[in-house]
């Protein structure tokens, strides 16, 4: 029988809890230290393999103040008397400033307006500060998600997964909104936004779904190559998980519009049948592929066979994989009211942790694709569930992220980026602050629910 838990309660104890807090601390002081953080972004700026997309930007909650607030709201809530608020304060004012010099910046959650308000809005100890700035950017916000999601139901067929995904998308922008939902304007916007969503998960004309990401919308040519005629991003960062875990939430909290459980069951349906399975477990590809068959009245598009996805499974991680993909499952199960979706989320996790650790192809200690992201997801699931096995399975993930601590680095944590390079990364998503917020959520009895802003809860 699954429980579910309503109460956060620390998995470690003991020594394993108070290195955890001591490490978290330090990484957290450095981070906080004007001239440590400049040498940092700096330093990442250098040994960064994709220049491109590694910098500072100071609105972002991925890699700017907006991330570093977020870290200071958690760490003020965790100890409170300590001045973390004030610098997350501080931080907060760089952020905004950093908006405000950059015209027609978008509302996406990881690099956009929603981010700067989700950082506000933690640091608002439930709306009693910042009331004028998060009054200022839902104003801002929400108009113009409401314009994307009219513009996503005008459309036949096919999708962007920026316009719906979290990391850029109505998804990411949606979960800060759900955080301001007894607020009248937001309200309204959040109605708009489920039914731009669910109208997304619905059959296309043709029999794809109107999700489907078509080949002139894909990253890059290396993608247009592998999938010539589009796919179905599976990644809870940028495919459908996002959509599902987003509207979930909606559900619980009686943001329901038309067809929007029936939309839920299709598509955990569609995930819990659309698996590319290993000797482990439940395991699902990056993406599943869309091919052109011949029929009688001439070339057809069709989903492809899940099992037959290029490079087969995925790695095991937050944004893409097993882990990420079957938190949603758990929440369109506890939306629902399925038990049945909850098992398969579970047993999708109990195979994460049967797979040797070099398989998990999760080296860096970092949140996105690496062990703090999949620390954080365990830990939801060992709370959610009461499942003890995965309990320990936390306390082996801290004593792997600890192990990584490097006491004479920059930031204490290093993001591994491709061909073992290091890089001192300031970021949240992809550096020191993810790994610090993690650590302190395993060892506090705070809940994290800045694990929001990854579609966690």
């Amino acid at each position: 029988m699954l429980l579910t838990r309503l109460k956060w309660d620390p998995i470690l104890t003991g020594d394993l809890a108070a290195e955890a807090v001591r490490v978290a601390r330090d990484v957290s002081n450095r981070l906080t230290t004007p001239q440590v953080l400049s040498a940092a972004v700096s330093a990442a700026n250098a040994q960064t393999a994709f220049p491109q997309t590694v910098h500072w930007a100071p609105y972002s909650v991925a890699q700017g103040y907006s991330g570093l607030a977020l870290l200071c709201s958690y760490l003020d809530a965790c100890f409170p008397g300590e001045s973390w608020d004030l610098k997350g304060k501080h931080d907060l004012e760089n952020a905004a400033r950093g908006a405000e010099c950059i015209p027609n910046l978008s509302i996406g959650i990881f690099s956009g307006l929603s981010g700067v308000a989700f950082a506000a809005w933690q640091l608002s100890r439930e709306g009693t500060r910042y009331k004028k700035l998060l009054t200022e950017l839902d104003s801002a916000i929400v108009p113009q998600a409401m314009t994307l999601a009219y513009r996503i139901q005008s459309n036949g067929s096919a999708a962007n997964v920026g316009d719906f995904d979290a990391i850029s998308g109505l998804s990411g922008v949606g979960a800060y909104l759900l955080c301001r939902r007894d607020q009248p304007g937001v309200r309204e916007g959040l109605f708009v936004i489920a039914a731009a969503l669910a109208h997304l998960l619905a059959d296309g004309s043709d029999g794809l779904p109107r999700w489907y990401t078509p080949p002139e919308q894909l990253y890059d040519d290396r993608m247009r190559e592998i999938y010539p005629f589009g796919n179905l991003n599976c990644g809870l960062a940028h495919g459908v998980p996002s959509m599902l875990a987003f509207l979930s939430l909606c559900l619980k909290e009686d943001i329901v519009s038309p067809g929007l459980p029936e939309a839920l069951e299709c598509t955990t349906d569609w995930l819990c049948e659309s698996r590319s399975d290993d000797e482990w477990g439940l395991n699902w590809p990056n993406a599943v592929s869309i091919e052109q068959v011949e029929t009688a009245s001439g070339p057809k598009l069709r989903v492809a066979d899940a099992a037959s996805a290029p490079y087969g499974g995925s790695r095991c991680a937050w944004c893409y994989g097993p882990p990420g993909i079957a938190r949603a499952l758990w929440l369109a199960g506890d939306a629902l009211g399925r038990s049945d979706y909850r098992e398969v989320a579970l047993e999708a996790m109990y195979a994460v942790f049967r797979r040797p650790i070099e398989v998990r192809a999760i080296p860096s200690p970092t949140f996105c694709h690496g062990v703090a992201g999949l620390l954080q997801i365990a830990l939801r699931f060992a709370n959610d569930s009461g499942s003890p096995e995965i309990a320990q399975q936390c306390r082996k993930l801290t004593e792997q992220l600890l192990a990584r601590y490097a006491p004479g680095s920059l930031l204490g944590f290093r993001n591994l980026e491709i061909a073992d390079r290091e890089v001192d990364q300031p970021g949240l998503l992809d550096g020191a602050p993810g790994v610090a917020l993690v650590l302190l959520a395993a060892a506090s009895e705070v809940e994290p629910t800045w694990d929001r802003l990854f579609l966690l809860s």
